[in-house]
């Protein structure tokens, strides 16, 4: 007897059968408690229940495999992500509250999942996974052997790391384009439709639950411990089950061969809560982390500068106005707002403090330095003077000891998963011989060059520089003093230096050139390009983001001195 009652979810009768015989609607993914028993697949009747292609049905047959769709992918990686993000100590509600409700609503937004589709749609996405012997002969389809980086003569896809970016022949005896149902006709897609969903985009989707959820953790460093291996997104694959069979297509969906780049994830976080329709994020108040005198306090220890230097942090984002509720909560789609970076942000006040106290100009920070140096020969009470030379030599050296093991890091990893992929079962043998000769061959090499393995990475920190007050070296200068750079006047303490330098007089237009200012090495002093290279490394971001900052919290800051100036450059004109 045929199963014909409409979908509780969509109202479809579109049904197909699970491996466990449970009955599922093709439109919405609902599966139901109704079982039956399969015998053959001549049950079907019903015109509107689409049958499995032939090619699926016969990798089906010699693989193993089930049916999926990319968004069940998706959701296997999002799942394994927050899982890491819980074992770092993220609030557990944000697996199964936040994030599945966001991912709930993203599928039914774009319509995979909890609508109603269109018609013919799944008639469209099944018959493009048809055998490739019927895409072959179709010619108003050239378009997915461009989709498909595919060489059956090289047996293992891992062999080459630029194999997503190549193009090659299919084999006509290919038996399907991708393991999933709807792979090809996703790459299909327009990138820009309903935001398709994208590897960089599940960082995404977890970045929006930590913010809403308000945890201390930063994108920066969500992008960090993934770099780190601490969170799944290189080779994320490896954890699908084995009856979701990865091949063809689905390779260049889920195969990741570049780190995830901070701009990337962020823009297309904020694209994604606009799209989902968010209300009003959570309030980022002062006792938040996220909050900019709390990263600055984070940042500071961090850098292994002074603790003093906090409280003129705290007075500059008061001042300007960067530590207000409205100004750091994110609203969805309000486009009058700038878009909040706070760790950037913090990082950014931290050098303008810097300026105003020492300049940077390559030359009042060294005679500021002479002078601390000889105050602090000859001081017997109190704490040392801050000196900026030694803090640059100190930092200066262990930054390039870092610097050095993270390229290191980087050069020498293995783009390749540790788990071979194959397009079809007859190259599975091949394959596993392949690469059982590799990694015997590695071994081998490894042994003649005497190379070590890498040790178990050790666990995830917030901090990559550490600094200890109780070292007997003077490396650590957190307990140390700003007097020999301030000035106490009409009862305030300020800053003995008169002036300050301007990164730029007048903003660019962010919209148009992608940046509030353009950033060029030669075109400033040293002192200052070392301060943003460092924290730079400690954002693993590029020295430009910061120096955007910088200019906005400098015409912030300067915004009166900077009017007249423009206004009276403008009359002299006239």
């Amino acid at each position: 007897r045929d199963f014909n009652e409409r979908c509780a979810q969509c109202s479809e009768v579109n049904w197909g059968l699970t491996d466990g015989g449970r009955f599922y609607c093709r439109s919405c993914h609902n599966v139901t408690e109704r079982t039956r028993e399969v015998v053959n697949t001549d049950f079907i009747t019903n015109s509107r229940v689409q049958t499995i292609s032939k090619g699926l049905r016969k990798q089906d047959k010699n693989d193993g495999g089930c049916e999926w769709y990319i968004c069940e992918g998706f959701q296997l990686v999002l799942k394994k992500q927050a899982e890491a993000l819980e074992a770092l100590g993220v609030c557990p509600q944000m697996k199964d509250e936040i994030l599945c409700n966001f991912w709930r609503c993203y599928l039914q937004k774009s319509k995979q999942a909890y609508c109603k589709r269109a018609a013919g749609e799944t008639v469209k996405a099944l018959s493009v996974c048809e055998s490739s012997t019927d895409v072959d002969s179709d010619p108003e389809r050239p378009s997915l052997l461009h989709l498909l980086s595919l060489s059956e003569s090289e047996g293992d896809l891992q062999t080459d790391c630029s194999f997503a970016s190549s193009v090659s022949k299919v084999s006509e005896s290919t038996s399907v384009y991708s393991g999933s149902v709807d792979g090809s006709l996703y790459l299909m897609k327009n990138e820009k439709e309903k935001l398709r969903m994208t590897m960089p985009m599940t960082l995404s989707f977890c970045y929006m639950a930590l913010l809403w959820l308000r945890e201390p953790i930063t994108l920066s460093e969500l992008l960090r411990f993934v770099v780190e291996g601490h969170i799944p997104y290189l080779n994320v694959f490896q954890h699908f089950p084995e009856k979701m069979k990865l091949c063809g297509l689905d390779l260049r969906i889920f195969c990741v061969e570049s780190w995830p780049v901070y701009e990337e994830v962020f823009n297309k976080m904020h694209e994604l809560a606009a799209f989902l329709d968010l209300p009003r994020f959570p309030d980022i108040t002062d006792s938040c982390f996220l909050h900019p005198d709390m990263l600055c306090m984070k940042y500071l220890m961090e850098a292994n500068l002074p603790d003093e230097l906090h409280n003129w942090t705290c007075r500059v984002v008061k001042k300007i106005g960067i530590g207000e509720v409205d100004f750091l909560t994110l609203m969805p789609g309000n486009k009058s707002t700038r878009k909040v970076k706070y760790d950037v942000l913090a990082a950014a006040v931290i050098v303008v403090v810097l300026k105003l106290l020492f300049l940077l100009d390559d030359h009042y920070e060294w005679l500021l330095s002479e002078f601390a140096e000889e105050r602090n020969k000859n001081n017997t009470e109190g704490g040392p003077y801050f000196e900026f030379k030694k803090w640059y030599e100190v930092v200066k050296q262990s930054l390039d000891v870092e610097q050095k093991k993270l390229d290191e890091e980087r050069a020498k990893y293995l783009w390749r998963c540790e788990k071979p992929l194959f397009y079809s079962v007859k190259n599975k043998s091949k394959v596993l011989k392949r690469r059982q000769m590799v990694v015997n061959l590695q071994n081998q090499f490894g042994k003649l060059s005497g190379s070590v393995r890498r040790a178990e990475k050790p666990n995830p920190s917030s901090f990559q520089l550490s600094w200890s007050e109780e070292s007997t070296d003077g490396s650590c200068f957190h307990g140390h003093s700003l007097k020999g750079v301030l000035q106490e006047k009409c009862g305030l303490l300020t800053a003995m230096n008169p002036d300050y330098w301007l990164c730029t007089v007048k903003l660019c237009n962010e919209k148009l050139c992608g940046h509030l200012a353009h950033y060029r090495e030669v075109e400033f002093p040293q002192s200052y390009h070392f301060v943003l290279g460092l924290f730079s490394f400690l954002l693993r971001i590029q020295p430009s983001y910061i120096h955007d900052e910088v200019c906005m919290i400098e015409h912030k800051l300067f915004n009166k001195k900077l009017y007249k100036k423009l206004k009276y450059n403008t009359v002299l004109r006239k």
